[in-house]
């Protein structure tokens, strides 16, 4: 109306029943009025009303942008929940927006949570029927058993800290495993936990360990981790010089994404049961696990209970005593393979839940008696003893194994010398047992 035949602002404020004082600001501030209808998300809105908190909704606004900028899916639980990690990082008093306080902010930038177009791939999500007479075959002649990935995580408990060692890294991992069908290469563990900064991590070389942390919402795998994992697996096998297969399953924390080397083919909901790690490579690992921490000796390493380092590391261990062949046992009663009567792997017994009277006893038997030989021997002089070195005790071997790992820990230029590490401390666990 302003661009049209001249108008008086005495008429223009009859028209619309304003006052003509008004008219006149509204035809000084024209350019910035337009630009800011122009920026906004709602072309509807007639009034411009700004959040009570700028600063966090510029930060989440900026988030968005770019997890929409990476094809991450951006949804209303999601957003709830990084707006709450950005209000306890600008310090808010109330740092828990509400449903309203979203609602709104969606409302004034126009924040559709839609499925985002990189998300247009779950053509590769067939169904059941599909899958087993068509994708399944398919996928069998078009790659070879090393090239055939599966991924997915499960969750580990870990022994409750002792009172007042400064922990609190909650009582639970989810950890995420990742092997090719034959078995040949298991990826690293990537461990996701509550706490951002443990304390038992520090001075730790992280980026040289055997397994990765990161810190998550509840310990659990969120979309943003799990992309970065994609990522970084997509990388190695480029290095590799490989392109490979990644099954998984759909979920809202497994965004698909276009990589250079990996193929992602979700496994549909019907056919749960042909995804690999569910057939009993989740299970074996988990039973690797608890038998470690059966074995775990408090008094010898000087330590009440394990920390979250220790866990890590006896994951790993655990994810290394995983045999190939069982691994291509359930790949192949998952169907990867040509014989369609293949039988699941047969798994050992594994030990059952732990309780804390074994965690705290290591899991010897409550009237298990400790071991009293010092080392010496009878028939020796007192010139002799003075000349040759006692046999250590098992807690001093224990501790020289944990100072050994401390070193490693801190100053390791590579993951595998804690491959060499791990078959030292278990043949002292044979040696010891024996």
């Amino acid at each position: 109306m302003l661009e049209g035949p001249k108008v008086s602002q005495s008429e223009l404020a009859k028209r619309f029943g304003v006052s003509q004082p008004q008219i006149c600001r509204i035809i000084k501030n024209k350019e910035r009025i337009l630009s800011e209808w122009h920026r906004n998300g709602d072309p509807e809105r007639k009034r411009k009303r700004e959040g009570k908190d700028a600063a966090l909704e510029a930060a989440l606004l900026r988030w968005v942008e770019g997890a929409r900028a990476a094809d991450l899916p951006v949804g209303g639980p999601l957003l709830q929940l990084k707006a709450k990690h950005l209000a306890e990082a600008l310090g808010r008093p109330d740092p828990e927006p509400s449903g309203g306080w979203l609602a709104r902010l969606g409302a004034r930038h126009d924040l559709a949570f839609k499925k985002p177009p990189a998300e247009k791939g779950d053509a590769e999500q067939p169904t059941a029927e599909h899958w087993a007479g068509t994708v399944l075959p398919g996928l069998l002649r078009s790659y070879a058993p090393s090239e055939i990935y599966a991924c997915g995580e499960t969750g580990v408990l870990l022994p409750a800290s002792s009172p007042g060692k400064g922990e609190s890294t909650g009582n639970r991992l989810t950890v995420l495993l990742c092997t090719n069908a034959d078995g040949s290469e298991k990826a690293p563990l990537r461990a996701v936990g509550e706490s951002p900064r443990p304390r038992c991590l520090r001075g730790v070389n992280l980026g040289q360990m055997p397994w990765s942390y990161r810190a998550g919402s509840l310990a659990d795998m969120t979309a943003p981790l799990f992309a970065e994992w994609l990522r970084e697996f997509n990388e190695g096998m480029r290095r590799q010089g490989k392109s490979v297969l990644l099954l998984l399953t759909k979920h809202e924390a497994h965004p698909y994404l276009q990589l250079s080397n990996v193929r992602m083919v979700f496994v549909p909901p019907a056919a749960a049961p042909a995804q690999p790690l569910d057939r009993g490579i989740i299970g074996d690992l988990k039973g690797h696990y608890r038998r470690r921490l059966l074995r775990w000796p408090p008094a010898e390493r000087g330590a009440e209970q394990p920390t979250l380092l220790d866990a890590l590391h006896m994951l790993t261990q655990a994810w290394g005593d995983v045999h190939p062949g069982l691994i291509a046992g359930c790949f192949r009663a998952a169907g990867f393979s040509p014989d369609a009567a293949a039988e699941a792997p047969t798994l050992a017994p594994a030990p059952g839940s732990l309780s804390r009277e074994q965690l705290e006893r290591g899991g010897e038997p409550a009237d298990a008696e400790a071991d009293g030989d010092e080392g010496t021997v009878e028939g020796e002089d007192a010139g002799e003893l003075a000349v040759v070195q006692p046999c250590p005790s098992e807690r001093e071997v224990w501790r020289s194994l944990a100072t050994l790992r401390r070193y490693l820990e801190c100053r390791a230029t590579s993951p595998d010398l804690f491959q060499a590490f791990y078959e030292l401390e278990d043949a002292v666990h044979a040696v010891s047992a024996g």
